[in-house]
C-alpha cells in the first residue's frame, strides 16, 4: 500500500470527467476576469492587515522552554527511529518507510499549513548543527556569506533526489537504500554547514525548505519588527523571498507529483511493458522531462511581457512570481496524497508500537484498526480532490495577479498576465486529467 498513492478514477466522481475538467478551467478563467475588473491595486505587499498575537500566547510560542521541548522531541524521535531503521526487518511492516514517505514527506504539508515552519522547529539535523556551532563558538560573523546566486538551488537538487528515491529508485522499499540516501543527505548538510553555518539549512535542506515555503500559506507570520502576527494566508504568501532557484523548487514539487500520477496510469504501464528500456532510466527521464516542462513553461509565461525596468528586471520576473505556484502544489498534494496520508499514516502509527515486528505493543496502538472512511465514500473523496486542485489554482491566480499589479507597467497589467493564465490553465487541465486516471 505504500506505493498506492491512489488518485481514484473517473468512476469515483459524482460528475463526468469532461464536466469536471471544463468546470475547473472555466472557474480559473472566470476568476481571472473578475480579478481584472475588481482588483485594481496590489494589496498583499504592504505590512497592513496584521493582527498581533496576544502577548501571553506569543510569549509561550516564542519561549525557550517550548523551543527546547520541540528540539528534544525531534532528537528523541530520531533516536527511536534509528532502532528499526538500522536493526528492524527489511519489510514494509517496518515503520521507517511510513515515517519517511508518509509522516515526513506528506505530513509536513498539513502540519506546515496549520502551525508554520514545523520542520525547522523539530529538525534534529538543525538541532545537532546548532549545538555544534555553540560548542565551537562559531557565529555568522565568522563564516563566509551564503552566495545569493546559489539561493534555493541546493534545495531543488535535494528535493529532486528525494522524489527520485520515492518514485523511481528500484530499491525505494529497501532499508539499505533508504539508509544510504539519508547518510548522503546528512553528509551534504554537514559539509554545507561547515562552510556557511545553519543558513545552509534554510536553502539546502529539502524538508526544511519545503516546509518553510508551505508555511507561507499558514496564518502565522512575523512583522517587520519580529512580532508574532496573524495574517491572511495570501498576504503571508506574498512574503516569500524571490531567491535564485525558487522556480526550480516549485517545478520539482509540481512536476514530481504530476509524474507520480502519470506513472500509475494504464497508458504508462502499457508503454513500459511494451518496451525493453530499463524502467529506472525511463522513469528518471520522464520525471526530469515533466519537471523541465513545468519550469520552462512557467518561466516563459512570466517573461512574455513588458516590464517596468524601474521596478524589476525581466530576468527576475519568474522568481518574483514563483510564489503563486505554491497554492497549486498544495492543491495537488491534497488531491494526490489525501487517502495515502490518512490511511497509511494510521498504519504507520500501528507499526510504531511493534517496530521490530516481534509482537511488541510499546505505545498501545498495535491492535488498532485503520479507518477507511474516505475510501469508502468515493463521492466525498473525489469532490475534495477536484476542489483542492481548482481552489489551489484560483488562489495561485489571485497571488500572481496581485504581484503583477506591482511589477508590471500599467498598460501591460492585463495582457502581461495572459501567458501566465494560460500556463496555469494548462496545469489545471493536467491536474484534473491525471485525477481521472489519465
Amino acid at each position: 500500500m505504500l506505493s498506492a498513492h491512489g488518485l481514484g478514477g473517473g468512476d469515483d466522481l459524482p460528475i463526468p470527467a469532461s464536466l469536471a475538467i471544463a468546470g475547473g478551467t472555466a472557474a480559473l478563467t472566470i476568476s481571472f476576469v473578475v480579478l481584472m475588473l475588481a482588483w485594481r491595486k496590489p494589496r498583499f505587499d504592504d505590512p497592513t492587515g496584521e493582527y498581533v498575537v496576544p502577548r501571553s500566547l506569543a510569549s509561550f510560542l516564542d519561549s525557550r522552554a517550548l523551543t527546547v521541548t520541540l528540539r528534544l522531541a525531534g532528537l528523541m524521535f530520531l533516536g527511536f527511529m534509528l532502532w528499526p531503521a538500522l536493526f528492524g526487518p527489511d519489510l514494509l511492516i517496518n515503520p521507517t518507510f511510513g515515517v519517511v514517505y508518509v509522516w515526513l514527506w506528506v505530513g509536513l504539508v498539513p502540519a506546515s499549513l496549520l502551525f508554520g515552519p514545523v520542520i525547522r522547529a523539530v529538525s534534529p539535523v538543525r538541532t545537532v548543527l546548532e549545538l555544534l556551532d555553540r560548542a565551537m563558538g562559531r557565529s555568522p560573523d565568522t563564516l563566509r556569506p551564503y552566495p545569493a546566486s546559489l539561493g534555493y538551488w541546493p534545495a531543488a537538487l535535494g528535493l529532486f533526489a528525494f522524489v527520485w528515491l520515492e518514485l523511481v529508485a528500484p530499491g525505494a522499499a529497501e532499508l539499505g537504500v533508504l539508509r544510504v540516501w539519508f547518510a548522503i543527505y546528512a553528509a551534504a548538510m554537514l559539509i554545507g554547514w561547515a562552510f556557511y553555518g545553519t543558513v545552509w539549512l534554510v536553502h539546502a535542506d529539502p524538508f526544511e525548505s519545503y516546509s518553510t515555503l508551505v508555511s507561507h500559506l499558514s496564518p502565522w507570520s512575523r512583522s517587520v519588527s519580529g512580532q508574532l502576527v496573524l495574517v491572511s494566508p495570501l498576504r503571508n504568501l506574498a512574503r516569500v523571498k524571490p531567491k535564485a532557484g525558487l522556480v526550480a523548487v516549485v517545478a520539482v514539487l509540481l512536476g514530481s507529483t504530476a509524474y507520480d500520477s502519470w506513472s500509475s496510469s494504464l497508458t504508462w504501464v502499457r508503454f513500459v511493458q511494451s518496451n525493453n528500456v530499463d524502467v529506472t532510466r525511463l522513469g528518471t527521464a520522464l520525471m526530469a522531462l515533466i519537471i523541465l516542462v513545468v519550469g520552462v513553461s512557467f518561466t516563459l509565461a512570466c517573461v512574455a511581457t513588458a516590464v517596468n525596468d524601474q521596478v524589476i528586471s525581466r530576468r527576475m520576473l519568474p522568481r518574483t512570481m514563483a510564489h503563486s505556484i505554491l497554492p497549486i502544489i498544495v492543491g495537488y498534494m491534497v488531491a494526490h496524497y489525501l487517502t495515502y496520508l490518512v490511511e497509511i499514516g494510521q498504519r504507520t502509527l500501528i507499526q510504531l508500537s511493534d517496530p521490530m515486528a516481534d509482537g511488541s505493543d510499546l505505545f498501545g496502538t498495535a491492535d488498532w484498526g485503520i479507518n477507511f472512511w474516505l475510501s469508502q465514500n468515493p463521492t466525498v473523496l473525489a469532490s475534495i480532490k477536484v476542489s483542492a486542485i481548482v481552489v489551489g489554482h484560483v488562489l495561485g491566480v489571485i497571488a500572481a495577479h496581485d504581484r503583477a499589479l506591482r511589477v508590471l507597467p500599467a498598460r501591460h497589467q492585463v495582457t502581461g498576465q495572459l501567458a501566465l493564465l494560460l500556463a496555469m490553465t494548462l496545469y489545471t487541465f493536467m491536474g484534473l486529467f491525471l485525477l481521472f486516471g489519465a
